[in-house]
């Protein structure tokens, strides 16, 4: 054996030496990676590579825990996830809350991570080491500047003021600390890279996915418009928030100087360039559509369908050849009675503020509203929630004989055995479901945007292919009406808001002043539902104390037999029920939501602060 051992080592020896007669032979390239000169020397690599960046962009918005369950909004049904920690505001430096490195949120690591990327392909892009065939190299580096502003856009609006980094940090610097960059000084930069990424994509042919000119304007029009807000002006921002009146490095996160009315103006001409060269779905319409129409209108624009398609400026896209988790909104925010996880779900707040098909509000101090609440409202409501009575898919096939009609049951109902005797029925898509009594929703809704009806789609095996939309064109048609209502400018803004509520069959608006702008904050509140939205816009208008600091509400169901009536089988018949429905507060126990000022801006992370000793701490966190 040892005699076998020597022969080898010398064999191998013996190999060495021959090779090293051949020059190449340490001096191969590996198999498995491509080195950083070979990327930026061919275009295939180089786009590669600027695919990459991308990645940023997670889920899109199509998480198992959605923004919206830290707004007023949803509720998310599962414990941990850090959900509540942001909700009964309890976040610190040191428990940031909800902010997995996975999700497309305040992660300051992860989004600088992609910054940093995006800098090395402007760095590199700006040098170009192969030809601009065909526009290639304008349009990689246009892609590369906008990834860069949404990274830094995403870091601003939930941090103010960030380190403006617009280079690849090598080994060896002299420094790593990097301050700080003021409000005013962070959103000029960041309107830069657009502007450049605008003018770099002009005329060009992009794929599904991938930026364009429309989205770096409409990206424009957004930080515009956030940066125009109350929350970013100085006077308006430390009346109102007592973290921020004390603050001594205020300018990070608001304008200190300039002129207010400028900056709405701005705001508003950048919209605009949007509106001039897009048409979005189903708009110049001059009265409201059938009520049956709207919610069909309102499916399609949320499923990107038939027409709306039309409203996604920038998307997230999924395919069911690859499987992620954006596919599975389904399954994530479904009914448990149809084996999903009931994760999101709607609360009674959001439910209240969807209008009257009238246009009136919805009150339950009105014994016809209370009686019958879910008759005769915005056809959005239907398009986007999931009720007690609600018509959804069949059933599995096991539990079809439950429920053969598939029908949504979040109450609690009477029924009569074989004798007659009355039973208490426990709704199937409640917490004491027989199908499943432990993914039920708290709230007794569900969410029925970006779910796909089709009943071929069995959400817990199957991924379904809605995109999530990045930027829709009705989002910048809000951002012009806001900035048109700060204007003055009334008639334009209620021009363009009637045409938003034509298309989904609710009449036009024909308030003013301080009312308007309220009904313009319920209809971007209603629209926009679900589309990380409304974290943003309540801190904004500085309204989270009456918003986001109210406690979370649900919905209690009975239905008890009407007088000679009786059903072996539960459905929903009023003819057959009377239904009782009561608005409670979410046990305290579940989730006790609070509200204090310095949840406007987020904390930066502790371990960020201490590899950084330039940072300076958002106010309010230690």
């Amino acid at each position: 054996m040892k005699r076998n051992i020597k022969y080898l080592v010398l064999l191998f020896a013996a190999s060495l030496t021959t090779a090293s007669c051949n020059s190449d032979f340490l001096n191969t390239d590996p198999l498995t990676e491509i080195s950083e000169s070979q990327v930026w020397t061919d275009p295939a690599l180089a786009e590669a590579f600027v695919t990459g960046i991308y990645q940023g962009f997670g889920q899109g918005g199509f998480n198992e825990e959605m923004l919206a369950s830290l707004t007023d909004e949803a509720i998310f049904t599962h414990p941990g996830r850090g959900i509540t920690t942001v909700t009964e505001a309890r976040i610190n430096s040191a428990d940031v809350g909800w902010n997995n490195a996975d999700r497309r949120t305040y992660n300051w690591q992860r989004l600088y991570s992609y910054i940093r990327r995006a800098n090395l392909a402007i760095s590199e892009l700006s040098e170009p080491q192969f030809a601009n065939d065909g526009g290639i190299v304008d349009r990689l580096l246009g892609e590369a500047k906008f990834l860069r502003a949404y990274y830094y856009h995403d870091l601003a609006r939930y941090f103010g003021g960030v380190p403006l980094v617009d280079r690849p940090y090598e080994l060896g610097e002299e420094t790593y600390d990097i301050p700080r960059s003021s409000w005013e000084e962070t959103i000029n930069f960041i309107i830069a890279d657009l502007d450049d990424a605008a003018m770099l994509l002009e005329g060009k042919s992009m794929a599904d996915g991938r930026t364009n000119e429309l989205a770096a304007l409409a990206l424009k029009a957004r930080v515009l418009l956030y940066a125009a807000s109350d929350l970013h002006d100085g006077p308006t921002a430390q009346a109102n928030a007592t973290t921020l009146s004390g603050f001594s490095d205020i300018d990070l996160l608001v304008y200190t100087g300039g002129n207010r009315a400028e900056r709405w103006q701005k705001a508003q001409a950048a919209a605009k360039a949007v509106l001039d060269k897009a048409s979005g779905n189903l708009y110049g319409l001059s009265e409201p559509v059938s009520h049956e129409e709207g919610i069909q209108n309102y499916m399609n624009n949320s499923l990107s369908r038939n027409g709306g398609e039309n409203e996604l400026l920038l998307a997230r896209y999924f395919i069911n050849m690859k499987q992620e988790d954006g596919g599975r909104q389904g399954l994530y925010n479904g009914p448990n009675g149809y084996n999903n996880w009931a994760g999101n779900s709607p609360v009674q707040l959001l439910v209240d503020d969807y209008e009257m098909m009238d246009g009136t509000e919805f009150d339950w101090s009105n014994p016809t509203h209370a009686s019958a609440p879910y008759e005769n409202r915005d056809a959005r409501f239907y398009a986007s929630i999931l009720y007690d009575g609600a018509q959804w898919k069949p059933r599995a096939i096991a539990n079809q004989p439950k429920d053969p009609l598939g029908q949504i049951q979040t109450g609690t109902y009477e029924v009569t055995d074989a004798s007659g005797a009355k039973q208490t029925h426990f709704g199937l898509d409640t917490r004491n479901s027989s199908i499943e009594d432990w993914n039920g929703s708290y709230t007794g809704y569900y969410i029925r945007k970006f779910v796909d009806p089709d009943p071929a789609v069995v959400d817990q095996n199957t991924w379904q292919e809605v995109p999530w939309p990045i930027i829709r064109y009705t989002e910048v048609v809000l951002n012009y009406v806001e900035a048109s209502l700060e204007l003055g400018q009334e008639a334009e803004a209620k021009a363009w808001l009637n045409q938003i509520r034509f298309r989904v069959g609710q009449p036009a608006l024909t308030s003013s002043g301080e009312e308007l702008m309220e009904d313009y904050r319920n209809e971007r509140r209603i629209e926009m539902a679900y589309e990380e939205q409304r974290f943003h816009d309540v801190r904004r208008w500085m309204i989270a104390e009456e918003t986001f600091g109210r406690q979370a509400n649900i919905i209690s169901i009975t239905g008890t037999l009407k007088p000679g009536k009786t059903l072996s089988t539960y459905r929903y018949d009023p003819e057959i029920y009377n239904y009782v429905y009561k608005v409670q507060p979410i046990d305290p126990g579940k989730e006790n939501r609070a509200w204090l000022d310095k949840m406007y801006f987020m904390p930066i992370h502790r371990d960020e602060m201490n590899r950084n000793a330039a940072l300076i701490q958002n106010p309010g966190f230690e």
